[in-house]
């Protein structure tokens, strides 16, 4: 994301690499592309902010973006953007008028709200007036918490900010273009597929387009926080009685020497430490009445950090998360992940989840099928998930949209990529339910994809150290017997997941008795496995998208999975059916991938039920 206003931002810790790579590469980037973000505010949904969720008006544009581009495919600024008015006495101006148009509700996908936009894929300008009383010696930034795909943002005519991947937050700075009173903002969101995109074309769910997530506008002074990461001290083994806690704050346009202080009242942890010539300040404090976050005991504690004129208050839990031969550990003992896969489709009302009760329903599933595990597919999720799962003490696999066939010989693909971790990890680093970050799911095994992934992996190690890292994998085929998986991407993943549908795309349920997997010595989760059923379908166990099929299906898996000695979790696809345009039986699918344990307008299935049973009992796999 580059912004467009007269602040200057000093480099950030995370984004000097990347401007460098960017320059080795000698990346010439048009206008709509990706670039490095200046500022990211981490903590955001911390903070007041005025809210500007509601009705936008918008405009289509004229596939492929008529207003939006030019000829030589830069971004028009000259357009829809000016948010003027049709002249109705005079010259003949420009034929458009927000002040007229339709609304939609923000945050929403436009394709669940008109029914004539259901399948677009293109350009919708949105638009919307707001009042703002800048004060002086203060920043203001309107925060995007996610658009689909490309945005470009104007505020008064002004360009602010570009941005590219449509699941992640960014925020533009806005304090230059404000004025007291009534302005207005435009953006533009292109929901078109790109190639050379993340993810690319062929994607199996929804390509929901639109401001999905929340949009606001927040206000901090001139030096501020926009990063933390305040952790349990990983040390290079577990210690039953760590209680040191340590990270970072960085306040932004500090000088060197501003004090900044830490304080965890009920932990008794408080500390001021001073940053450096970049901002970043370092800490160490001990926090001796601690109790560690575990899903029986999601722990948080109110973490204060306050440096200047700047406060502000999070909710953090404390734990110690590590991979140990072929075992998983959190807080020094072994783990047996119990979940399921979600897409961010809400259940019964369809559409993106963004709102408070989406999330309640989706981790009251997980909580009546005896769940600890959650895998978050196939991108980053909307904040009020993670924060959720912290709450609830459910365990989260989050990933970046790296799915299957992605332009991996591109170099600027990878500087998006570099983009996009960055942006999930620094969002999301401190919740503690967050334990795994994934870099990729089911792609192409060959070398260029290999060295691209192990890269990114290390990237990912860089940018937090405290996690290991994992990718979804798809192979190898049934050999007779044997499934053996020597992904070379394997090597680099301190967690192997592993994706199969045997008993559904590969051979029949009974085939999974005989089966038999190998892997490398690392822990192991099935990422993914599973088989379709339309809710109310009901025959005989070898009878397609029946749900006795279903559970027979899962049944069989499990005979298969208890004879994997480093299994250390199952999730299966998915916890909720969803949409997508791939799937086109009538009557079976319409549309939906069936393969859910709850259908898309919240009823069980009997797979719910084997589920349920299964993680009460714990009778698939064990922690070590």
């Amino acid at each position: 994301m580059i912004e467009y206003s007269g602040s200057t931002f000093r480099s950030l810790r995370s984004c000097c690499a990347l401007c460098c790579l960017l320059g080795w590469l000698g990346l010439m980037t048009p206008a709509f592309s990706q670039q490095p973000f200046q500022t990211l505010l981490v903590g955001l949904d911390r903070r007041t902010v005025t809210s500007l969720d509601g009705d936008w008006h918008y405009l289509v544009d004229q596939s492929p973006g008529r207003a939006l581009y030019t000829s030589n495919g830069g971004i028009n600024d000259k357009s829809y953007a000016m948010n003027t008015h049709p002249h109705i006495v005079g010259v003949h101006n420009e034929e458009y008028d927000f002040a007229t148009a339709p609304t939609l509700k923000v945050p929403g996908d436009w394709n669940t709200q008109v029914p004539a936009l259901f399948n677009y894929e293109g350009v919708v300008w949105y638009q919307r007036d707001f009042d703002a009383q800048p004060k002086p010696g203060t920043r203001s930034f309107l925060h995007i918490g996610a658009a689909n795909y490309r945005s470009h943002v104007w505020v008064n005519q002004k360009r602010v900010c570009d941005h590219e991947g449509g699941y992640t937050p960014f925020d533009c700075e806005v304090t230059a273009v404000l004025h007291p009173g009534s302005n207005f903002v435009v953006i533009a969101v292109d929901a078109t597929r790109l190639v050379d995109g993340i993810p690319s074309v062929g994607i199996d769910w929804f390509n929901y387009g639109g401001l999905t997530r929340d949009v606001s506008l927040v206000t901090v002074p001139k030096a501020f926080i926009d990063d933390y990461d305040v952790h349990l001290a990983h040390r290079p083994k577990f210690e039953p009685g760590n209680v040191e806690i340590s990270g970072y704050v960085h306040v932004l346009d500090a000088p060197a020497g501003t004090a900044v202080a830490i304080n965890i009242p009920e932990a008794g942890a408080k500390t001021t430490v001073k940053t450096d010539a970049e901002g970043n300040a370092p800490f160490s404090v001990t926090a001796p009445k601690l109790t560690l976050w575990s899903p029986e005991s999601p722990k948080l504690y109110k973490v204060i950090l306050t440096s200047g004129d700047d406060s502000l208050t999070d909710d953090i839990g404390f734990r110690d998360i590590r991979v140990d031969g072929t075992r998983i550990l959190l807080n020094g003992k072994a783990i047996f992940l119990q979940g399921a896969n979600m897409h961010a489709e809400a259940p019964i009302r369809g559409g993106r989840v963004n709102t408070d009760e989406d999330v309640t329903t989706i981790f009251n599933y997980l909580k009546d099928m005896n769940a600890n595990f959650v895998r978050l597919a196939h991108y980053p999720h909307d904040e009020r998930m993670e924060r959720e799962a912290d709450r609830d003490g459910i365990m989260v696999w989050s990933e970046i949209p790296n799915w299957q066939h992605i332009s991996f010989d591109k170099p600027e693909v990878y500087a998006k990529d570099v983009v996009m971790l960055k942006e999930m990890i620094r969002r999301d680093r401190n919740k503690a339910s967050v334990i795994l970050w994934s870099i990729s799911n089911e792609t192409s095994n060959n070398p260029t994809r290999t060295r691209f992934l192990t890269d990114l992996a290390n990237e990912a190690r860089k940018l937090d150290p405290t996690r290991p890292i994992t990718s979804a994998i798809l192979g190898p085929r049934l050999d007779g017997n044997e499934m053996a998986n020597n992904d070379p991407l394997c090597d680099a993943l301190d967690v192997i997941g592993q994706n199969e549908y045997v008993g559904w795309y590969d051979g029949s349920p009974e085939d999974a008795d005989r089966i038999h997997w190998s892997f490398p010595q690392k822990p192991v989760i099935m990422s993914e496995f599973g088989a379709e059923a339309k809710y109310g379908n009901h025959g005989e166990t070898n009878q397609r998208w029946t749900e006795e099929q279903q559970v027979y299906v899962l049944q069989h898996q499990f005979v298969m999975l208890n004879k994997i000695p480093q299994l250390r979790g199952i999730s299966p696809w998915i916890l909720v059916d969803f949409r997508s345009p791939t799937r086109n039986i009538p009557k079976l699918q319409d549309g939906y991938n069936r393969k859910g344990l709850i259908s898309e307008d919240g009823k069980k299935k009997q797979a719910f039920e084997l589920l349920e049973k299964t993680y009460k009992e714990h009778s698939v796999g064990k922690p070590e």
